[in-house]
This record gives structure tokens, C-alpha cells and sequence, in this order.
């Protein structure tokens, strides 16, 4: 509990992902070196050289209302050349079982960016048969993303084919059914929870921040994939679509989290999944990890 803001975390998948310094380009050796005391083994494994991160889904109860965040990568999705590629998982049995949240009792999903793993569950099949996995709730999407993910900027320019699979499957039967809602600079879903723009990784990616009761947190969504850069917030991943933009985006989320005692919730990170940001000199270094359970 953060005030009067349950959060509920879902790990869909956790495991080795990419080489460390492949995930986040211009971090040093010497870096994840002196920090393997607590990087290894939910951060980095160090005999492989690779980084691990968590897939996960955080589930909120604010207000009476149910709201999800970044519902994960689905089931049964064409993700050619990917390790998900027509993956399968028990998501919706562990969110029914672990959290006490079926499909109709959400009201709000938060996708904090396009991407495949974190809107994976906004549907669910058969292939080609698509539909709001939660049928009575309000999809909250970045416009800048939806635009540059959708047919208007042609799938994100074409650049992958993933990203038109992505649109299709996972944004376009939200429109169809008209639950998605697109919004751009801040939108405030109610009196504790509030999403704001920090686009960098894609156009339109976001944060969501969290204020009840004197406790605040900050959702990151992707401006961190491992907690070195927390340590050194001027290297952006390599998924990042701007990562100059991005490495700007996440230092003043930094700032703020350590200014105004925002526990930092990443998308990705393993272990705790969130820990407390905090000034060192002119950075910044970590603070406690969170104290709850995964489920």
C-alpha cells in the first residue's frame, strides 16, 4: 500500500535478456564490476555478461477502480525472430488467482508506451480474431505513439514488421471497439494518479505517478531497463528510439524522484522491481528496495 493506492505486481517472465553493455550502449565494464555486489544475480549475470529483467504487469486499486498497467506480451502473438514468438502464459488465470481481478472487473489499463510487451493483453484471440481482453475498461494510449505505431505514419515508418503486427493485434480492436482513449501531455485518471509525457524511448512514452496519503511512486515505464542507469542516467537502452531524448527524459524523472521521495517502478527491473532514488553529488545512487511480495 502506497496511501490508499493497493499495488499488486504480476511477473509474466524474468530471465537473462542481452548482453549487459548491448542493452544499455556507453555503460562501462567497470560499472556493472563494481556493482555486481547487488546487481547479481536479479540485475546481471555475471559469468554470462548478461542482463536480466523482469516482464511484468502492476496492477492498482485507487478510487473503487481497478487499473492495470502495462498488461504484458499476450498470448499467441507473431513475434517472428523474437524468444515470444507465439508464446503462451497463465496471465489471466495468476491475475484472476493472485490478484482477485477478472477481465470484467477492470476499469482503466495503462499502456505507458506501444510496445509489443507491454500491450500484449490489451486483447485476446483467437489469431485474427482480436478483442479487448477487458471489456469494460478505458484503454489509456499515448497519441504520439498511436500515431507513429499506426497506419498513419505507416507502422512506425516501416521500420519493423513487428510494429504493424503490434498495431494490429494489440491497438486497432481497441479503437474498433471504441475503448481506446488517446491523450498527450498529462492526463489524470483520478485524484492519486496522474500520467505524464516523457517521450525519448518512443514519441509518446510515459510515466505515471503516483501521490495519496504523503507516499508517492513513479510508473517509468521504459526510461530505465536496468538500474545502472540509475547510476549513470546518460545511457539510454538500446531500444530507445531517441536516446538523446530519452537520457534527458530520465534524468529529470530522476531528479524529481529523489527531490520528492518517488519510489521508482520500472518496467523492467528484476528483484524488488522498485527501489527509492537518491542524490550523490551530481547523480544519483539507490536507495532501499520496495518490501512487497511478487505474486
Amino acid at each position: 500500500m502506497l496511501g490508499d493506492v493497493e499495488i499488486i505486481r504480476l511477473v509474466e517472465w524474468q530471465g537473462v535478456y542481452a548482453p549487459a553493455r548491448t542493452l544499455v550502449p556507453g555503460s562501462s565494464e567497470q560499472l556493472w564490476k563494481e556493482n555486481k555486489g547487488w546487481l547479481a544475480p536479479d540485475h546481471w549475470c555475471p559469468d554470462s555478461d548478461q542482463a536480466v529483467v523482469a516482464l511484468q504487469t502492476w496492477v492498482l486499486r485507487s478510487g473503487g477502480r481497478t487499473i492495470v498497467v502495462d498488461p504484458g506480451l499476450g498470448d499467441g502473438r507473431e513475434r517472428p525472430g523474437s524468444p515470444f514468438h507465439h508464446w503462451q502464459s497463465d496471465f489471466l488465470d495468476r491475475l484472476t488467482r493472485q490478484a482477485g481481478v477478472r477481465p470484467e472487473d477492470v476499469d482503466v489499463v495503462v499502456n505507458t508506451h506501444l510496445h509489443a510487451d507491454h500491450v500484449g493483453w490489451n486483447t485476446m484471440g483467437p489469431a485474427g480474431e482480436w478483442v479487448p481482453t477487458f471489456p469494460n475498461a478505458q484503454y489509456l494510449l499515448p497519441a504520439a505513439d498511436d500515431f507513429h505505431f499506426g497506419p498513419s505514419n505507416a507502422y512506425g515508418n516501416g521500420l519493423r514488421e513487428d510494429d504493424r503486427l503490434i498495431y494490429e493485434e494489440s491497438i486497432a480492436p481497441l479503437h474498433q471497439a471504441g475503448q481506446a482513449v488517446l491523450w498527450d501531455g498529462t492526463h489524470r485518471i483520478d485524484a492519486r494518479l496522474t500520467l505524464e509525457s516523457a517521450p525519448g524511448h518512443t514519441p509518446g512514452s510515459s510515466v505515471l505517478r503516483l501521490d495519496s496519503g504523503g507516499e508517492r511512486a513513479v510508473f517509468v515505464g521504459d526510461l530505465m531497463h536496468s538500474p545502472v542507469q540509475i547510476l549513470a542516467p546518460a545511457c539510454s537502452s538500446c531500444l530507445c528510439l531517441d536516446p538523446v531524448r530519452a537520457a534527458a527524459g530520465r534524468r529529470r524523472i530522476l531528479e524529481r524522484a529523489a527531490e520528492a521521495k518517488e519510489l521508482a517502478i520500472p518496467a523492467h527491473f528484476g528483484g524488488a522491481g522498485a527501489v527509492e532514488v537518491r542524490r550523490a553529488g551530481s547523480g544519483f545512487t539507490l536507495g532501499r528496495w520496495a518490501a512487497y511480495q511478487t505474486r
